[in-house]
């Protein structure tokens, strides 16, 4: 499989540094070798979504109970989860973390992740959802912890972009 086992534990090894105890996700091919890390910990909490917006009242919960979380998604999951990241994290002030496989960028090989690769950055921006993209390996730790102080601090949603180039072993085409 294309998609870095060693990004990945790079990228859990931060969330969990950060605090993380409860993961939220649906089956996605950039982030298989995440959910199977949380899903192997019995330190975290896996909580498998049935839509993406299920995450938002996943993560919401884990705050209330003193927990802290994260979300992993794609970019068409953001799109999904819309509602809930608006009238559930953003209204009630509550930090969430989303980690986004950022899908349909530069080197996309499906087609029909292109169109959501171009919408993603404008969507984060008119939602004023402070946003980072994660390419160099070097910089998870220190991305993640950033993003999720933010979110702490701010109380708001926080977006950190996974992009190709971290999560694909080859290089793009």
């Amino acid at each position: 499989m294309p998609v870095s086992l060693d990004a990945s534990r790079l990228i859990y090894d931060a969330l969990i540094a950060s605090g993380v105890s409860v993961v939220s996700a649906l089956p996605e091919t950039w982030l298989v070798h995440l959910i199977r890390l949380a899903d192997d910990d019995p330190g975290v909490t896996l909580v498998r979504l049935a839509k993406e917006e299920e995450g938002v009242g996943v993560s919401m919960g884990a705050h209330l109970a003193g927990a802290r979380s994260a979300m992993l998604m794609q970019n068409h999951g953001f799109f999904a989860a819309i509602n809930g990241v608006i009238s559930g994290a953003m209204l009630y002030r509550v930090p969430l973390l989303m980690l986004i496989s950022d899908r349909g960028s530069f080197g996309e090989r499906d087609p029909w992740q292109t169109e959501g690769g171009v919408m993603t950055r404008h969507l984060l921006d008119a939602m004023r959802i402070p946003t980072t993209v994660l390419r160099e390996p070097a910089a998870v730790a220190r991305t993640i912890d950033k993003a999720m102080t933010l979110a702490y601090s701010a109380l708001r949603p926080v977006a950190v972009l996974l992009d190709r180039d971290l999560m694909w072993e080859d290089a793009p085409a």
